[in-house]
């Protein structure tokens, strides 16, 4: 099957999948006006789930490609609960047939750089969590790595910002929220150590304005 195939094959599932995605998990998606309908593109958020990219996904029409590990790619791992044939089948089906970027971890994966450059040069949309994996931890963010700004700075691509609060509990008051901000450039003359200590204090910032909502009962 081409690519494009494959990839209009994946819009149609989202196009079914969406309504009761929403209906059981009940999002609440801020300022997706924000995100730019064309030019290239990197989307970053932070990382607490496995379903983080989801709310994402599924706040744009144009296709997200979000790096991610190969064991998703091999069957290994699921992101869809407890590992088993049915869920690890599941989550190599959508990160192949959504175009997402298999990234090895245990080596600098120099072919999924390249890969993005590739893609973000033909206009398209990376998605990038910077803090490298999931935060399990109590800190309020893992500390980011410095892909999203470098990949930036390369190809001149902006960087669309959001951060997600609350939980992924089916027909609960969850106050699962995701908020975006304002997408920015990383100038060639910008050290990456700034460019990436805005980008944590943005993302931060987002976060806390999704905590301070679930506090005021917004969500």
């Amino acid at each position: 099957m081409k690519k494009k195939q494959t990839f209009k094959t994946f819009r149609t599932v989202l196009c079914i999948v969406k309504p009761f995605y929403f209906l059981l998990l009940r999002p609440k998606v801020l300022n997706k006006h924000l995100i730019p309908k064309k030019g290239a593109l990197i989307v970053c958020g932070n990382h607490e789930h496995a379903f983080d990219q989801f709310n994402v996904m599924l706040s744009t029409k144009r296709l997200i490609h979000f790096m991610a590990k190969k064991e998703y790619f091999t069957g290994e791992h699921s992101m869809f609960g407890k590992p088993n044939k049915v869920t690890n089948a599941m989550s190599k089906w959508m990160v192949t047939m959504s175009g997402q970027i298999k990234v090895d971890r245990s080596i600098k994966d120099d072919s999924a750089k390249n890969e993005a450059i590739e893609l973000l040069k033909e206009g398209r949309v990376l998605g990038i969590f910077p803090e490298g994996t999931r935060n399990k931890t109590d800190a309020f963010l893992l500390p980011f790595k410095f892909g999203a700004v470098s990949l930036a700075q390369k190809t001149g691509a902006m960087i669309m910002p959001f951060a997600t609060t609350g939980s992924f509990k089916i027909l609960k008051k969850n106050h699962l929220n995701t908020r975006f901000g304002e997408p920015f450039l990383v100038p060639e003359d910008m050290p990456l150590e700034e460019a990436n200590e805005k980008l944590y204090n943005i993302i931060a910032d987002l976060k806390k304005q999704g905590l301070e909502d679930i506090k005021n009962g917004k969500y």
